[in-house]
């Protein structure tokens, strides 16, 4: 844990501890240890303001923490930093081919999460990955079309994926998506970041296939 001297903004100074410092300059990307240059305590919430060491970048960010009970002691924890640069995840051209859809939603939710807007972004990524199953599927089975765009996800993930492991991964993402568009989880101890995996993993297993058949095709 760390302690600084924080200003208070109704006047005056106090000494604060606070868990963490932010791992990595949201401008650059990079990892790094930060330069404290300033704290503010208000309301039991402390904001810091750091800068990236880095002598390509050297921004300026703030980092919020918020006061909490951990262990019957008050204690600042850290939330969030500054919005900064959003980074696109990149995806192979197999994948941008199959389904640029899929590409274009992942990339907004993340854009979404990068800005704390995480009730959106969990939406954001299950659709994403409604687009990417359901394109997968017509790719293989292009005579059932128009039965797959209307199906719920579930039951085309039950009735038309025959590769084991992205029927089980995209089985149990549907679940984790399911639960970022209803008003009771059922999955508590998963999160958006668990999401995000398991679509993640099933993307590799639909990669895998891609791939297998790109070089029996090329090596006919």
């Amino acid at each position: 844990m760390g302690v600084i001297q924080a200003i208070r903004f109704t006047g005056g100074n106090t000494q604060v501890g606070y868990d963490i410092d932010p791992n990595e300059c949201p401008f650059c990307h990079k990892s790094i240890t930060p330069r404290i240059n300033q704290a503010f305590e208000k309301n039991k919430m402390l904001e810091i303001v750091f800068r990236c060491p880095d002598s390509d970048c050297g921004r300026i960010f703030i980092a919020n923490y918020k006061s909490e009970l951990v262990n019957n002691a008050w204690q600042y924890r850290y939330k969030f930093s500054s919005v900064g640069t959003f980074v696109e995840a990149e995806f192979s051209d197999n994948v941008k081919t199959l389904s640029t859809n899929f590409v274009e939603i992942f990339n907004q939710a993340a854009k979404a999460e990068s800005l704390n807007l995480n009730h959106i972004a969990g939406i954001g990524y299950r659709k994403a990955l409604e687009f990417l199953i359901k394109d997968y599927l017509i790719s293989k089975k292009p005579d059932k079309e128009e039965n797959i765009k209307k199906k719920f996800l579930g039951k085309c993930i039950k009735d038309d994926i025959d590769n084991v492991n992205v029927k089980e991964m995209a089985e149990r993402a549907t679940w984790l998506g399911n639960d970022e568009t209803h008003y009771v989880r059922k999955w508590e101890s998963k999160d958006i970041e668990d999401l995000k995996l398991l679509i993640k993993v099933t993307l590799h297993w639909i990669e895998m296939e891609l791939l297998t058949e790109q070089y029996k095709n090329e090596m006919n």
